[in-house]
C-alpha cells in the first residue's frame, strides 16, 4: 500500500495529534508528517485539503482517510497486525481499549484548565476540584493498570508501550507543565517518567521546541 501520511498540528500544542505521533514512532512506523499551524486564517481550509472534518490528525494511507485519534490507532493496528499496539491477553486489551476510550471521551475539565503546551512551566496554576477529579481518577487508573498488567513486562501502563500509552501521552505532559507530576502516587510518578523519556516523546519536544510559531491563545497557561 502507499506511504503513511499524518497530518497534524503544531507539536507544542496539539494533543490530539501528538497520540497517533508517538504510537507510530513507538512502532518504528516509517511516515510523512505534514504541520498545519493551528489558529491561523487559513488552518481550517488547509486541514479540508486532508479531511472534511477539517481537525487534526489526519492519516492518510493510499486511499483511506482516517480522523480522530483512536479510530487512527484502530486503523494502525489492523494495517500492522505484526506491530504491538494493544495487549496480547484479553483481559488486558479490554481494559486498554476501556481505559483509552475513557481518554477520548472525558477528562474535559483537565483538558480546558490545563491547556497543552509542552513548552512551558506553570507548576503554581490553581486547580478546581472538577480539575482535581480529573487528576484523581486517572491517578487511579493508572495505578490500576500498572498494578493489573504492567508487571515486570515493562514501565508502561501495560508493560509494553501500546496504544493506551499513546493515548494518554498528552496528559503526562500536562502533568508535568503544571506541576502536577511530584503530587501523584508514586507508581503513577515513575510510569510519566518512562513516559518522559521514551525516545518518541523526546523527539517530539525537541520538534516543539524548534518551533517558531507561538500562538498567544496556547501560550497564556495562567487564565481560567
Amino acid at each position: 500500500m502507499s506511504d503513511l501520511h499524518l497530518v497534524i498540528g503544531n507539536k507544542a500544542y496539539s494533543s490530539w495529534s501528538l497520540r497517533p505521533w508517538i504510537a507510530l514512532k513507538a512502532n518504528g512506523i516509517a511516515f510523512r508528517e505534514t504541520v498545519v499551524g493551528l489558529q491561523q486564517p487559513d488552518t481550517t481550509a488547509q486541514i479540508r485539503k486532508y479531511s472534511a472534518a477539517a481537525k487534526v490528525p489526519v492519516l492518510i494511507h493510499g486511499a483511506i482517510t482516517v480522523w480522530e485519534s483512536l479510530a487512527i490507532l484502530d486503523y494502525l493496528a489492523e494495517t500492522f497486525p505484526e506491530k504491538s499496539w494493544w495487549p496480547k491477553d484479553i483481559p488486558a486489551r479490554a481494559q486498554a481499549r476501556a481505559a483509552s476510550a475513557e481518554m477520548h471521551g472525558g477528562f474535559s475539565n483537565l483538558r480546558n484548565h490545563m491547556t497543552m503546551n509542552v513548552r512551558k512551566s506553570v507548576p503554581n496554576k490553581s486547580r478546581p476540584d472538577a480539575v482535581n477529579a480529573d487528576i484523581a481518577r486517572i491517578n487511579e487508573l493508572w495505578k490500576e493498570c500498572r498494578g493489573r498488567f504492567g508487571g515486570e513486562t515493562g514501565p508502561f501502563l501495560f508493560g509494553a508501550f501500546s496504544n493506551a500509552d499513546a493515548m494518554y501521552a498528552p496528559v503526562v505532559t500536562r502533568f508535568k507543565t503544571y506541576g502536577v507530576l511530584p503530587t501523584l502516587d508514586p507508581i503513577c510518578q515513575a510510569y510519566c517518567e518512562a513516559m518522559l523519556s521514551h525516545p518518541a516523546m523526546k523527539e517530539w519536544y525537541a520538534g516543539a521546541a524548534a518551533e517558531p510559531a507561538e500562538i498567544p491563545l496556547y501560550e497564556d497557561l495562567t487564565r481560567a
